[in-house]
């Protein structure tokens, strides 16, 4: 694997302003990019182009081979390692992997807060997202990417109360009634948003399965839109897939082979207010109904509905909420009581 040659490494990484935790200490650090594929373009023009105001210009022939849909992996290794196999983190749609760090306004991320417990964490950006590189398109990625609107996330990731709830001056933005989400970081949080594509699942899949192959046996902890992508890839690759925790999972996997899953230990965790969304209760619903072909199979699953177990308020964006740390320890548990720390 390649990584940066650091005997040991001891990351100083605040809450704010300041902070009395302990210093995470890691043995090593680094990034990698994994899976991707060569195409070849042709039949397109030459073009003249000018990189720097006065530059001189350069013909730029588009015509040839390209590196395109691979995966942006970044990894940190405890000093201290607890878990028994590696952290796997998948962002949902139109996010990247800066979803698991920093909260919007400033707090502990889960990142770190598995970084603490002990895990060895990689953290990824997802194929055509962030630093993994975009590609051409119709070309390669066949469908124009999707951008979303300032507003889109408060009304459709249930931070504020549906349709029309959001407002360009915050003192006007209508809340769900004890939403957990830091509005007050909100600007920051859809400085992250970046464009998705539709049409791009099956190389998606693809990177996530030779991330697993690079990195070995691990524990995946994925959101949304990768849904599809954490149990398709556990599908795929079942003995190397040692545990799933599907945080508001919007997509399932394959209900034909329901059956694959049955020797892997899943967690499904949804938030709050989902009967008062459009969507979210058929999103619900076919998650529960994957988890009920697993659990028919010989499966086991655990549904976790966090208002139901006493943890209320959280939007679609978990690992962002206010109490986000709360709904962490309740994972860490789960994972020891599945006996996958050491």
């Amino acid at each position: 694997m390649s990584r940066i040659a650091i005997a040991s490494i001891t990351a100083l990484l605040m809450i704010g302003e300041a902070s009395a935790a302990e210093p995470i200490t890691l043995r090593d650090m680094g990034s990698f990019h994994v899976g991707g594929r060569l195409v070849e373009i042709t039949g397109k023009p030459v073009k003249e182009v000018v990189f720097a105001p006065g530059g001189v210009p350069a013909k730029v022939d588009p015509n040839g081979t390209y590196q395109v849909e691979q995966m942006y992996v970044q990894y940190f290794l405890p000093a201290n390692e607890k878990g028994a196999y590696p952290l796997l983190m998948w962002h949902g749609g139109g996010l990247t992997g800066v979803t698991y760090e920093t909260t919007p306004d400033g707090r502990e991320g889960w990142l770190n807060y598995f970084l603490r417990k002990g895990w060895a964490v990689y953290n990824s950006d997802a194929v055509e997202r962030g630093r993994a590189g975009w590609a051409q398109y119709p070309d390669i990625f066949k469908s124009e990417p999707v951008f979303l609107t300032t507003a889109n996330p408060f009304e459709r990731f249930r931070i504020g109360d549906g349709p029309n709830s959001y407002d360009p001056d915050p003192a006007k933005r209508k809340l769900l009634p004890g939403n957990q989400f830091p509005v007050e970081g909100y600007e920051n949080f859809v400085k992250q948003n970046v464009p998705r594509w539709t049409t791009t699942d099956d190389a998606t899949i693809a990177a996530y399965i030779a991330e697993l192959d690079r990195v070995g046996p691990s524990v995946i902890l994925f959101h949304s839109q990768a849904g599809t992508f954490g149990f398709k890839v556990a599908q795929a690759r079942p003995d190397k897939v040692k545990a799933l925790i599907a945080i508001e999972p919007a997509g399932i996997g394959d209900p034909a082979k329901a059956d694959v899953l049955k020797n892997i230990p899943t967690l499904i965790i949804y938030g709050d207010y989902i009967e008062r969304d459009s969507r979210w209760p058929k999103i619900r619903a076919n998650g529960i109904a994957f988890a009920d072909a697993v659990k028919a199979a010989g499966g086991s699953v655990d549904i976790v509905d966090l208002p139901q177990a006493g943890i209320k308020g959280n939007s679609h964006m978990v690992m962002m909420d206010k109490n986000n740390l709360e709904v962490a320890s309740l994972i860490q548990k789960w994972l020891e009581g599945k006996n996958l720390t050491k």
